[in-house]
């Protein structure tokens, strides 16, 4: 799994003029899935971005964790991290997940995230969304399971 974490002072998708997810302080995560990827390594990432202690404390630290802050969670599937661009000028997607097991392990992902964060918010899987957000730093950090646990 691929994430982009940017933390944010505020997010929200809509589909179709209708707003499907909206936070305030917290994460906007873009989800990748491959067709490689387990529940397991989807609670390890889960759990690894639901405690990255990357808000400021009183001294201007990055010391705090979603939780210190009270902080939001709006999660966006997004297949293309998986893009291969190595070859020609049109990305292969080959190692993406199925759409089955992405939407499986996207709703494994949030149900997780929960377990940390009471509000965890999504777009519509698989649909053309329009995602809004406010930086906040910025900060943004790129997680990949290849890297973090195999």
């Amino acid at each position: 799994m691929r994430a982009v974490v940017q933390r944010v002072t505020r997010a929200q998708v809509t589909v179709d003029g209708e707003v499907l997810g909206k936070i305030g302080k917290g994460f906007m995560i873009l989800l990748g899935v491959a067709e490689d990827d387990t529940e397991e390594l989807a609670d390890k990432l889960a759990d690894k971005i639901c405690r990255l202690r990357i808000f400021e404390d009183e001294n201007g630290k990055t010391n705090l964790s979603l939780a210190d802050v009270e902080g939001e969670l709006l999660v966006i599937s997004q297949f293309t991290l998986y893009a291969d661009c190595r070859k020609g000028n049109r990305p292969s997607f080959i190692k993406a997940g199925s759409p089955q097991k992405a939407d499986m392990l996207y709703e494994h992902f949030m149900e997780r995230c929960r377990s940390h964060v009471p509000v965890v918010e999504k777009g519509r899987f698989g649909a053309d969304m329009k995602v809004e957000l406010l930086n906040d730093g910025p900060f943004t950090l790129m997680l990949d399971t290849n890297e973090l646990f195999k």
